[in-house]
């Protein structure tokens, strides 16, 4: 939807990489944003900076202080931010330096332009849910943008576990893991496992075993709870986003719902989840025009 942005005083800029092309972008993006008379701060967790101009801020100060948070690099940078600030309620807006990214759509070449627009009021904004978990009915601090996975830690090493949704048994299986991902993650490591596409708007969760022991196991997407019970024969990990690991102990009892907090993600007015589809997969590649 389209909606207009309320006064921006002050943008915190992050990255989780250090390259050259990364401050590059950087020095632009601080450079526009000062021209339009808005402040630029830097969170401590940002992995570079513009030393000689800005000092960094505790995550704290950005949460409190920042209107918008404006991210660097690849749908991983994204991912790390939106957990960090998104999920306390920054807008989030991602600037392309990846290749194959969903969320990021705003190019290095079109930077000037389109930071000008949204600044504006000119953008399309998406809600995009977190999955949070708890474990033993103890909440967990983790959430996950993408993707929760339960796997073995191990190449080729199957573990064995029972799946419920709602409290409703599902099915038992052996397989090397069981992704579990939102809208958002279906067009990232799912995609990989065969797992459906699903529209961002959808608020739907998807069940995909990997390489199940079975010739008939198929994606399952449902909008309920999702209970994991690790049957306690071998050591088995929880990831969230493929970038927080934590070691799961025999027999635990994994419970996976949709967090109440929200990303607002930004998009410049052209988005299309549709057309992204297109170029970043090669939809319609064979068919010529």
């Amino acid at each position: 939807m389209v909606r207009p942005m309320k006064k921006i005083k002050t943008i915190a800029l992050y990255t989780s990489k250090k390259e050259k092309k990364v401050l590059h972008i950087l020095e632009q993006l601080q450079e526009i944003i000062l021209n339009l008379g808005i402040k630029v701060i830097y969170p401590d967790a940002s992995a570079i900076k513009i030393d000689s101009i800005i000092k960094t801020s505790p995550n704290e100060q950005v949460i409190a202080k920042s209107d918008l948070v404006i991210a660097v690099g690849g749908d991983g940078t994204l991912l790390s931010c939106s957990r960090k600030f998104g999920s306390c309620g920054l807008p989030i807006l991602g600037i392309n330096l990846g290749n194959l990214g969903f969320l990021n759509d705003i190019t290095p070449s079109d930077l000037t332009n389109s930071i000008i627009e949204i600044l504006d009021g000119k953008y399309v904004l998406e809600e995009r849910f977190f999955l949070k978990t708890s474990i033993n009915n103890t909440q967990c601090k983790d959430i996950a943008l993408n993707e929760v996975v339960i796997h073995s830690g191990s190449l080729a090493q199957l573990i064995e576990f029972e799946v419920f949704v709602d409290d409703k048994f599902v099915y038992r299986q052996k397989a090397d893991g069981l992704i579990i991902n939102t809208p958002t993650g279906s067009t990232a490591y799912a995609l990989s496992g065969n797992g459906p596409i699903i529209h961002p708007n959808v608020g739907a969760i998807s069940i995909l075993p990997m390489l199940p022991h079975s010739l008939n196991t198929r994606p399952l997407i449902v909008d309920d709870t999702v209970k994991i019970k690790v049957i306690p024969n071998k050591k088995s990990f929880i990831s969230y986003d493929s970038q927080i690991n934590h070691k799961l102990k025999r027999g635990d009892e994994i419970l996976i719902q949709r967090n109440k907090e929200v990303l607002n993600l930004l998009h410049p007015l052209n988005h299309d989840f549709y057309s992204a589809c297109r170029m970043k997969l090669g939809w319609s590649l064979a068919i010529p025009n």
